[in-house]
């Protein structure tokens, strides 16, 4: 006889509750790892560290060993609650107000792992039977340098053989209402910083020295003057934000020897990291003058490609459970930040659905108890339709 159901608020505040901010497991992992025993799941504990890196805790588990094998992928380590005077309650004690769940993680992404898995139990104790296997692969690393986290796992199952056929990624993804998105895909980042070095010199005798801030305000201009692209029809178009300008300078009357700024692109599927590379040396060098002695040097840094699950079977399937539950078809979209659907998208289709992203990494992150409830009912959904095939 299955176990009876578990409640999606009591699991989510339970979660809550452990300061897991990341890499810290707090006894996140240990709890899940308890309650998917309970449901009959088989459960692998899996630590991976780097020398120059945190060591990770991870948590896969998987009930049945058939295939096809839908998976379940989240995160239970959350982002630094800044300085917890400025909460209205504790972050970590999981506290109901007028009807929502307070607390750090309680949007990304504790919520929706807490819904998944009640989700789980109230199939099985209504009979249902997977077709094939379920399983949940959950990381402790996603918010941090995502090195020892789902892309080791990933590993270790191809190690294993163990082989995923389509998975649902928890993360925050509504913007007005439950379910009103849908993601598909996801925009690529990358990081840079450009260091311009010019000559130091006197202001009143700037003909005996090369400012690099104007060189270095020619070559931003360079960038932002124009767009990267217009966008397609699955994606917005690419955006480069400056992030930063930095001269170190507090003399009034010196030119300074170099000048830095930092700058993000969120780029879409019409570039890749290389061609975008390629796209931001033209301007820059052609927007500095090296006639007396200027130069750049740039550093990169690609937090993820971006990548497209063109729609199929697989998003048809989420969609009709968003549906079925609120009454709306969502919208396939790929707005955003980085998620670790950009490793799991090479070993299957993936979607991700989740909460509503409005108070994600703020001060008093809450969600409404309606929408933990119905998010519930749209990931039994999905289960259900896959059970049917």
């Amino acid at each position: 006889m299955a176990p009876a159901p578990l409640d999606t608020l009591d699991l989510a505040r339970g979660l809550i509750r452990c300061p897991s901010v990341t890499p810290a497991e707090a006894g996140s992992l240990s709890l899940l790892e308890e309650v998917l025993s309970g449901l009959g799941f088989a459960c692998h504990r899996l630590p991976f560290a780097e020398e120059d890196s945190p060591e990770v805790d991870n948590l896969f588990a998987r009930l049945g060993e058939a295939g096809p094998n839908l998976c379940f992928a989240g995160h239970t380590d959350v982002v630094p609650v800044g300085d917890p005077a400025d909460w209205s309650v504790d972050p970590f004690a999981a506290e109901l107000r007028d009807g929502c769940l307070y607390g750090r993680g309680a949007v990304d992404m504790k919520g929706s792992i807490a819904a998944f898995v009640a989700a789980v139990s109230a199939f099985l104790a209504e009979g249902g039977k997977p077709r094939g296997s379920l399983s949940l692969l959950i990381t402790c690393d996603e918010e941090g340098v995502a090195i020892n986290g789902t892309r080791k796992v990933l590993r270790w199952m191809r190690e294993q053989g163990e082989q995923l056929d389509a998975c649902l990624v928890g993360e925050p993804t509504s913007n007005a209402r439950l379910g009103d998105m849908v993601k598909i895909g996801r925009r690529g980042s990358l990081n840079a910083e450009v260091v311009v070095a010019g000559t130091q010199g006197h202001t009143a005798y700037p003909q005996l020295a090369d400012n690099p801030v104007h060189h270095l305000t020619r070559m931003l201009a360079a960038l932002v003057n124009e767009p990267l692209d217009e966008g397609n029809a699955h994606f917005p178009p690419s955006s480069l934000q400056i992030t930063s300008v930095d001269v170190g300078n507090a003399a009034t009357n010196v030119i300074p020897p170099k000048a830095t700024a930092r700058f993000n692109v969120r780029f879409n599927d019409l570039y890749s990291s290389g061609s975008l590379e390629t796209w931001l040396r033209e301007r820059l060098d052609g927007a500095i003058d090296r006639a007396r002695g200027a130069g750049y040097e740039m550093a990169i840094r690609v937090s993820g490609e971006s990548f497209l699950c063109p729609p199929g079977p697989w998003s048809d399937l989420v969609s009709a459970a968003v549906a079925e539950v609120t009454g709306a078809a969502p919208e396939l979209g790929t707005t955003g930040g980085t998620s670790d659907a950009r490793f799991i998208k090479d070993h299957c289709a993936v979607a991700e659905l989740g909460l509503l992203n409005a108070t994600a990494h703020k001060v008093d992150e809450h969600v409404s108890l309606e929408d933990l409830t119905a998010l519930t009912r749209i990931y039994r959904a999905v289960l259900d339709r896959h059970a049917a095939g």
